[in-house]
């Protein structure tokens, strides 16, 4: 154990250094009728070893995706992470290191950071990338105030079914800027194409869609452009699941103005819900109000290439009235994780995950429809995760089908909705998928 206590000779010393003959004498000052007097009600001392066997039998209590065959999702997902990453960011000169402020002496921080924008601009069709930010949901809250100082406008129309949590943080983040948000309702598990044309007026800065959204459904993200561009001023935010980019069309191809979206499925853990990773992008000609920081390339004075923090228009950097955010840092080892995923799968590799994890999700979708009394909640387009009405209350499946080793999905009443919603990814085999149906199978019988 890393903590050493004091020795008797140590306490005795501190006590003459401040003038008190005992510990009883330095506690005198309390009264006595506050002061406890008898016996913690604590466990036997235990060695080391009896401590580590105690906390692994608790912690054997656990269902995790290492023990369950996992189909949660609802913003975190069960993706394979090779090996090679958790080794790598491993290394010393990696998880020691803390954010660069002094950036030009951590060079091969600032090149990792470099090529992680470089990697996320290719997957998303952008101009520019930042050095990541905190969560999607951070990065949807900057996503909307960056909006809102370039259009010089403050109401934001959230459309179709953006994760709750999100929406949440970014409600939280718009009161401190005035910002008003609006959310519409989801028609058929998607946006409200008609409502999105009647608030759309010339006081919105922004319309943010998720596409894939929350359900796993596709948005018609080229209606929603066209929409959206019949006023020139507003700006389009996609939210994205990076996985998805590798078979559907990236957001420049729909116009979009900002992206963001979780990094999470790329190469970084479940972690029990974070720290994960919010990617940022947008086009160069909207770089001066990036929020966050962004690492450049240049050539110093002896003709060498090297990496510096540029544009650092935070707080820490510039007068708070000239900031584009107030946020700190950025989350430099998960960004780490994210860009030796994407540079060991390469385009291919993402593509392969996405082909594998929608194909894996329709075939359960089929193969559960299949079953007596349940049904597919929304008839749209999905990618990798479904939302399914059941038989029963989805809490009890989830409950029920623990016993059986699986992670049944997410309970849409915590978030004031109903049924049940699957996420499949690239690691559920098909006998995973099949024994996961017959489990359906008998809560139905």
């Amino acid at each position: 154990m890393s903590f050493i206590p004091h020795t008797d000779a140590d306490r005795k010393a501190m006590l003459e250094t401040i003038g008190s003959e005992s510990i009883e004498d330095l506690l005198s000052n309390i009264p006595e009728g506050v002061r406890f007097r008898g016996d913690l009600n604590l466990p036997k001392k235990l060695s080391e070893w009896e401590a580590l066997k105690e906390i692994t039998r608790i912690s054997e209590k656990n269902y995790t995706a290492q023990t369950h065959a996992c189909f949660m999702g609802g913003g975190a997902y069960d993706h394979f992470i090779p090996s090679a990453i958790a080794s790598l960011t491993s290394r010393s000169e990696f998880y020691t290191a803390y954010t660069p402020y002094q950036g030009e002496v951590s060079q091969g921080t600032l090149q990792s950071i470099y090529e992680f924008q470089s990697m996320i601009c290719e997957l998303t069709g952008m101009e520019i990338a930042n050095a990541s930010l905190y969560d999607a949901a951070n990065s949807i809250s900057e996503a909307i105030i960056m909006a809102s100082a370039l259009t010089r406008r403050n109401k934001v129309l959230f459309v179709g079914k953006i994760h709750p949590n999100y929406v949440e943080v970014a409600h939280t983040y718009a009161k401190g800027h005035d910002i008003e948000i609006v959310e519409t309702d989801p028609v058929n598990g998607g946006a409200d194409l008609n409502k999105l044309e009647e608030l759309l007026d010339d006081t919105v800065a922004a319309v943010v869609v998720q596409h894939p959204n929350f359900y796993g459904n596709l948005e018609d993200v080229q209606e929603i452009k066209r929409i959206t561009r019949t006023d020139k001023k507003a700006l389009l935010v996609s939210v994205v699941d990076p996985i998805s980019l590798g078979i559907l069309a990236d957001p420049s191809s729909y116009d979009a103005d900002i992206v963001v979206g979780e990094a999470q499925g790329m190469g970084i853990g479940l972690q029990f819900g974070g720290p994960y990773c919010g990617i940022f992008a947008t086009r160069k000609k909207m770089v001066r109000k990036l929020p966050g920081r962004l690492s450049g390339l240049t050539i110093d004075s002896d003709g060498n290439e090297a990496f510096v923090l540029t544009l650092q228009t935070r707080e820490q950097h510039i007068r708070r009235d000239k900031a584009t955010s107030n946020i700190c840092t950025n989350q430099g080892l998960m960004a780490l994780a994210s860009t030796i995923y994407m540079s060991l799968l390469g385009k291919e590799g993402i593509r392969e995950v996405a082909e594998q994890s929608t194909q894996k999700a329709h075939y359960l979708a089929e193969q559960i429809t299949a079953l007596d009394g349940y049904e597919l909640k929304f008839d749209r387009p999905f990618f990798k995760e479904f939302v399914v009405k059941t038989p029963a209350a989805p809490s009890k499946i989830i409950e029920n089908l623990a016993e059986k080793g699986f992670m049944a999905g997410v309970d849409l009443s915590r978030f004031d909705d109903e049924g049940l919603m699957i996420a499949v990814t690239e690691k559920r085999s098909k006998e995973e998928l099949d024994q996961f149906v017959t489990e359906l199978g008998k809560i139905t019988a």
